[in-house]
């Protein structure tokens, strides 16, 4: 592209230069054979004049008297009636440029110029054109290796930005180029860039959340599922009552299993698609509380509830749930001692605390405990951050209200009955 944008360009100019130059060269010629028999006429009637101021004052008419008048490289003819011609200078060969002049006393005055003097001034005319023309061609040649150049670099950029996104790179360049055709490609290409990039990164952050959301049930299903094969082989009447009762709770985490990934592919789709409804509190950290019992057990600890019961808060079930899993489940591999769930009320707003006897939270991360990949326990860092993720979906809020011990709060709304807060009449 760059030659041919150079080609292109010094076909212009040549085509210009050729068409100028040569009207240029008729033109000048013109001109310059005009002015030579102009001025070859001009001698010949200034001549006419000098033998006529002669004639008149009785003078003599002679090649010695007229030589000074007559000018240099001319040849002249004096024709005086009654008289001999006089002729001065060199008479020219070949073509000749001549001009003849009669006076009032019958004298007749004849000058020649060789053509051979127009043809030298032609030829330096030609010359100075071809030499202007030669400059404006060189010129042209440099400005049109400058803009193919300013025009080939910034495609061969962008054709760079383009295969760099093709090959899975988005990072947008904030390159310009100062071609407004040119930028606005490089804007278009930055834009792109920006949208594959939050789109990457939505990708590999549901990638994340999903295989997190999907831990914590996982782990409570198998934990049921060893509860069931421990007692599968028994005759006892009220251990195959618990194994119906593991069966069921197993078939419920399963269904939260599949309520969980319905969530996560509809907020990768839509992250405004969820509608949070009306649900019973209790009946979720119930749930919870009974999900988690045999890990604690198996641990050697507890989890209890307690605070104001008969709660109903506005929520995803499945959003709520997945948050309070995320701090029970961070408890059981960092905290110590007993679980408490507490619930209370605080304006139009119900607070589930989650805390244990543990070591608590280092006081250095504080509240980035809740960023992505920052853990101060070697873990993946993304518990709290997708547990946040989903309590701000639901309109509520995760917050770190004590280091140690810890204290997890979860802040929900309080559904509203008749139009009014309930809250406000909450003791």
């Amino acid at each position: 592209m760059r030659r041919r944008l150079i080609l292109s360009t010094l076909a212009v100019v040549l085509v210009v230069v050729a068409v100028f130059g040569i009207s240029l060269i008729l033109v000048e010629s013109r001109s310059i054979e005009n002015s030579a028999r102009d001025s070859v006429k001009s001698e010949a009637v200034q001549l006419v004049s000098v033998v006529e101021s002669r004639i008149v004052a009785e003078e003599k008419v002679s090649p010695a008297t007229m030589n000074n008048a007559v000018p240099h490289n001319r040849h002249v003819r004096i024709e005086v009636p009654g008289r001999k011609a006089i002729t001065l200078g060199k008479r020219p060969e070949g073509k000749v440029i001549e001009a003849s002049q009669k006076g009032a006393h019958g004298e007749r005055i004849t000058v020649q110029q060789s053509y051979g003097t127009v043809q030298d001034e032609l030829g330096r005319t030609l010359l100075i054109i071809l030499a202007v023309a030669l400059l404006a061609v060189a010129a042209a040649a440099i400005l049109a290796v400058r803009q193919a150049h300013r025009v080939v670099a910034p495609l061969t950029d962008l054709a760079e930005t383009a295969e760099r996104l093709g090959s899975g790179d988005p990072r947008p360049r904030h390159r310009r180029y100062g071609v407004p055709e040119l930028d606005r490609v490089a804007d278009v290409l930055d834009g792109s860039a920006d949208r594959i990039g939050r789109m990457l990164t939505a990708e590999r952050r549901l990638a994340a959340d999903a295989s997190h959301q999907l831990r914590t049930p996982l782990t409570a299903l198998s934990m049921r599922l060893e509860e069931i094969i421990a007692t599968a082989d028994t005759d006892d009447p009220d251990d195959r009552a618990i194994v119906k009762e593991e069966a069921t709770i197993a078939l419920a985490q399963v269904e939260r299993l599949t309520d969980v990934v319905q969530r996560l592919l509809t907020n990768s789709r839509d992250p405004r698609s969820a509608s949070a409804v009306g649900l019973d509190l209790d009946e979720v950290l119930k749930q919870q509380v009974e999900e988690w019992k045999p890990a604690y057990r198996s641990a050697g600890r507890a989890i209890v509830r307690s605070g104001k019961p008969g709660l109903r808060v506005v929520g995803t079930p499945g959003a709520v749930a997945g948050v309070l899993a995320t701090l029970i489940e961070n408890s059981l591999m960092h905290g110590a001692g007993r679980v408490a769930l507490r619930t209370r009320v605080t304006g139009n707003q119900v607070v589930v605390e989650v805390t244990d006897e543990g070591p608590g939270v280092d006081p250095e991360l504080g509240s980035r405990v809740f960023e992505r990949t920052v853990s101060g326990h070697n873990s993946t860092g993304l518990g709290l951050a997708v547990a946040r993720d989903l309590a701000e979906a639901d309109g509520g809020r995760l917050e770190l209200l004590q280091h140690h011990p810890p204290v997890f709060a979860l802040f929900l709304s309080r559904e509203t009955v008749g139009g009014r807060g309930s809250g406000e009449n909450a003791a």
